[in-house]
């Protein structure tokens, strides 16, 4: 919808003016609740705006802000009433404030000095909704669960990240299966998104506690913060907005302002996008203009947490900041940086690590060497991937430069230490000092509502606040195997139809005529596989058989049927091939209509496959996937995990919570290896998940299929949620980065 269709807050205050004032007061209230992202994590709050206008719900992809804008306004008493739904508007506008104002949280006596003075948390993307495409995949889901727990679990944080008005790539399959990329510009009138006034951030500063953000104008003006980077083709000028993310205050930086010229104003357009000249610049406004931001809001954080190497830049920030502020030479600023900083590495493939042209990082470094009083050549050196040569690593510069280092799940800290065991002569590879903190995911977000409602009335009402306690999830064996097999059910049929949904959706911009037969059968065993297209987490591994993988599809009595998702970076080719490769099948009679690919992976796609598949499905070349979160989502839900022993499924298969392939045995030779991977993915699906899905009772349940999904959740929902992971940074990462640690030994 182009901006000039969409009404601005402005306008809306004025059709409120002079009207019923408690018209006026329900337009407030619901125009606060749209205004904090808390409401994607709230689904009593989401159905609220969804009852005013389904089919426009649907329309603006779940967006309550989005919502108000295209709704009459006019019309609104008249559906609140219809509805009778003023009692629910103002107890979801009570519990908003309630939220944002409270004095007791898990962090209240957690976090010393943290809460006086922030964790900085610096993400080159960020996964909040489906509505702000800011992100691309695991890396930026990842960040916005991080960012929901923090703000659960009251710990000050204030995070940074680009405001990029065309996202990321968005994915049309043609009639041929080809990926095509498209890219549409965002308008902030439909987003969540406010300007920081040029004297803060009108929030007291703090990073939490960040407000709601009711009746800001989303128009830039002349009194917007701004703060300035130099780069080789000259200053540019960086707009500052923020997302009040519950108590967290998330600013993000845009180059799109009259003072830049068109190319420097490109910077901020597209994640990920442009030649290594353009990555190095967008990593430059990152680290340097985001910490200059925070500064200039108010923000003078504790901590700095780099979530992956794209912002590493800010340590150098950080450190000319303290010489100016504080006068002390460089050595002690790099010092003092290094103890207060946590870096997160989060790939072991090395594709995953940009890698610049010294040369090149020297020209854009100068103006920070100059601020911090050494040779441009000193800075670049830190990052030399060889000490005295090769490549500048981002990624190596966050290592050297952070005193507290991780992977995110035991075997990626492995994997990180002999990667990077070249940066430490002398030391063993046991000692060298990178971590881990295993992922997790945020329960509200991920778990679909009526298994929330489910558990509610086994686990407790507040179930929630207690989600890392073990013997809370043993109560998961009191729910009747019918009850929870209902649900899930009822979880399916809602994913099959989305699916359907999509797929007409496509079929219509195509010009191709509906499928000849049902798409996808509700009493099929239904695997998952959704996921970044990249050639090493193997989407296509099951094509390898393709035979095999008919029979299974074809079978009268055990069918078998596979909904896909997931897209391949715009340069991607082998992983656009990949994509291709599954897409088309859709036109092999023996796959119609049983092997589906919804086009345009996104959170809410994710949501729907996650919440209502059978089983999850994982086929990562070991050890190439770092964590892989999106298991940990499909366990919330009961979902059981199908996967290679690779990132977090290594450290949590325990023999009944899920299905291994293979037994993590890895070759020399990645041929050899798929083509062992491939044998042993059939082997667990013909012989151990078929059986057992489709071994049915008196009752007819699958009563053996039940007892695995509730050991999933009572053996992985406590362990590998995002609270948990927040409360490891916290009491290994932030409170030693921050001083507050009340005991240490020397290692």
């Amino acid at each position: 919808m182009p901006p000039s269709d969409i009404p601005s807050q402005t306008h809306l205050a004025a059709q409120r003016d002079g009207g019923d004032p408690n018209h006026d007061t329900l337009v407030g209230m619901l125009d606060e609740l749209a205004s904090n992202l808390l409401w994607s994590w709230h689904p009593e709050v989401r159905a609220l705006f969804r009852s005013l206008d389904p089919k426009l719900w649907r329309q603006v992809h779940h967006n309550p802000l989005a919502l108000l804008r295209n709704m009459d306004h006019a019309t609104i008493p008249e559906r609140v009433h219809d509805l009778e739904i003023h009692t629910r508007i103002r107890q979801a506008h009570r519990r908003l404030h309630e939220y944002l104002g409270a004095s007791s949280t898990w962090a209240s006596n957690q976090v010393g000095p943290i809460r006086a003075r922030p964790v900085a948390y610096f993400s080159a993307e960020f996964g909040l909704h489906q509505s702000l495409p800011i992100y691309s995949g695991g890396l930026g889901v990842l960040a916005g669960d991080h960012l929901k727990s923090m703000s659960d679990l009251g710990v000050p944080t204030a995070a940074v990240g680009l405001l990029y008005h065309e996202g990321y790539v968005h994915q049309l399959i043609d009639a041929e299966g080809r990926q095509q990329d498209s890219f549409e510009p965002i308008h902030l009138d439909e987003m969540a998104v406010f300007p920081v006034p040029a004297g803060g951030d009108g929030e007291g500063g703090a990073g939490s506690g960040s407000g709601t953000g009711s009746g800001a104008d989303t128009g830039s003006d002349a009194n917007q913060l701004r703060v300035t980077v130099t780069l080789p083709e000259g200053d540019v000028v960086l707009k500052v907005w923020r997302v009040a993310v519950g108590r967290v205050t998330l600013y993000l930086l845009d180059a799109r302002d009259d003072a830049n010229p068109e190319e420097l104003q490109a910077l901020t357009a597209r994640l990920y996008g442009g030649d290594n000249r353009t990555r190095i610049q967008q990593e430059m406004l990152l680290g340097v203009g985001g910490h200059r931001a925070l500064i200039a809001a108010g923000v003078d954080p504790s901590v700095l947490h780099l979530n992956e190497g794209h912002s590493a830049f800010a340590l150098l920030e950080r450190t000319r900041h303290l010489v100016e502020r504080e006068g002390i030479d460089s050595e002690e600023a790099f010092r003092r940086v290094a103890r207060s900083t946590v870096f997160t590495t989060h790939t072991p493939v090395e594709a995953g690590h940009d890698r610049f042209d010294p040369g090149t990082v020297a020209e854009h470094l100068a103006p920070l060497a100059a601020g911090i009083g050494v040779d441009a050549n000193d800075l670049v050196s830190r990052g030399l991937e060889f000490g005295d040569h090769g490549p500048f690593v981002t990624t190596v510069l966050a290592i050297r430069l952070a005193h507290r280092v991780n992977g995110v799940s035991s075997l990626h800290g492995h994997v990180s230490r002999r990667m990077w065991h070249h940066l430490y002569p002398g030391v063993e590879e046991h000692l060298v000092p990178i971590g881990h903190i295993t992922n997790g995911v945020h329960a509200r977000t991920w778990q679909a509502t009526g298994m929330q409602e489910l558990l509610a009335g086994y686990l407790g009402p507040d179930w929630h606040d207690h989600i890392t306690r073990p013997e809370l999830w043993d109560r998961v064996d009191e729910i009747p195997d019918a009850e929870l097999w209902e649900v899930h059910q009822v979880l399916k049929s809602r994913m099959l139809g989305f699916v359907r949904r999509r797929d007409a959706e496509r079929r219509k911009r195509l010009g191709m005529a509906p499928p000849e037969q049902p798409l996808l059968d509700p009493d099929a065993l239904t695997l998952g596989f959704a996921r970044r297209f990249a050639t090493y987490k193997r989407a296509d591994l099951l094509l390898r058989q393709i035979d095999r993988l008919a029979a299974m599809v074809e079978s009268a009595d055990r069918p078998v049927q596979i909904v896909f998702a997931g897209k391949a970076h715009p340069k991607d080719e082998p992983g656009k091939a990949v994509a291709q490769r599954i897409a088309s099948l859709e036109n092999d009679p023996r796959f119609a209509g049983r092997m589906v690919f919804v086009e345009d992976y996104s959170m809410q796609i994710a949501r729907q496959l996650v919440q209502g598949v059978d089983a999850w499905l994982n086929t990562p070349r070991r050890p190439m996937e770092a964590c892989g979160t999106s298991g940990m989502k499909a366990a919330l839900n009961g979902v059981p995990n199908i996967s290679v022993l690779d990132g977090w499924w290594a450290e949590a298969y325990d023999g009944a919570n899920g299905f291994a392939i293979g037994a993590g045995a890895i070759h020399v030779d990645p041929e050899v290896q798929d083509k062992r991977a491939a044998d042993a993915v059939f082997d667990v699906l013909e012989n151990r998940v078929l059986p057992l899905y489709y071994e049915r009772g008196e009752d007819g349940l699958p009563g053996g299929w039940i007892a695995m999904m509730k050991h999933a959740m009572r053996t992985l929902s406590w362990r590998f949620n995002a609270d948990r992971m927040v409360q490891d940074y916290v009491r290994l990462g932030y409170l030693p980065a921050a001083g507050g640690q009340s005991a240490a030994m020397p290692r």
